[in-house]
């Protein structure tokens, strides 16, 4: 039991001690033909730490890992996750205005890779992204942003709403990107406590998303092509923000 490469651990006595040591851990995958009080534990080990959980055939592990793996085998994340709040209060403290980018579920790695590259280069304080449905940040990622996610503090929240209502509460103003507004983003005003959101590659923003933000912003489109990759609509967003906060 161990490691075979370094994100992954497995084995019952190795992933227990991921969880207990407070590792953080993206995803949990076990064999689907562990039963009763195994995988019972295993569960509650990722209810409680809020990580994702997937039986899988006991083949894909096998082709994952051919160590004794025992049907258990979890996904280390590279970074450190930080609490949001205390990134806001350093922010605070250090007497500068809250700059943040939200990504209510975008989960292809290399768009969460190139959006985190952008923010980095332009001064973003953090990155806020759900339990839920988020990019894995694996070696993908980490090539993508250039080395941008081993630098910029990357903040997971429980889900969305409470991620904008915790922004909000910090006196943070809270901006989506969507197609489904009229206002130009922009016409927005962007200084002072700002957290830019973007939707998911299929479909865009959340109904929550949609109906908790502050303001709601969409980047005219000229030609025959009615949207932009997330990640270079992000770009935009994040340098128009820069832009106005005085570069």
């Amino acid at each position: 039991m161990g490691k075979s490469r370094k994100n992954i651990v497995y084995g019952y006595r190795a992933v227990e001690e991921a969880f207990s040591s407070g590792k953080s851990i993206d995803k949990l995958m076990v064999a689907n033909t562990l039963q009763g009080d195994t995988i019972q534990h295993f569960f509650k080990l990722c209810k409680a730490s809020e990580t994702p959980f997937q039986k899988v055939p006991r083949e894909k592990l096998n082709r994952i890992t051919q160590a004794n793996h025992q049907g258990v085998l979890a996904f280390l994340s590279p970074i450190e996750f930080q609490p949001l709040d205390e990134v806001i209060a350093r922010v605070y403290e250090k007497g500068e205005q809250p700059f943040l980018v939200a990504l209510d579920e975008v989960s292809d790695v290399r768009n969460f890779g190139a959006i985190a590259r952008s923010a980095l280069s332009a001064g973003v304080h953090a990155l806020v992204v759900p339990y839920k449905g988020a990019a894995a940040i694996n070696e993908d990622a980490i090539k993508t942003s250039a080395g941008a996610l081993l630098h910029i503090p990357v903040c997971k929240v429980e889900n969305v709403f409470k991620g904008i209502k915790s922004l909000q509460l910090n006196g943070i103003k809270c901006v989506g990107l969507t197609e489904k507004t009229e206002n130009s983003f922009f016409n927005l005003s962007l200084t002072g406590p700002l957290c830019l959101m973007m939707g998911s590659e299929e479909s865009g923003l959340s109904p929550t998303s949609l109906k908790t933000l502050d303001e709601l912003g969409k980047l005219p489109m000229k030609g025959e092509v009615s949207s932009l990759n997330v990640s270079v609509a992000a770009g935009i967003a994040i340098y128009e923000a820069l832009k106005q906060r005085g570069l």
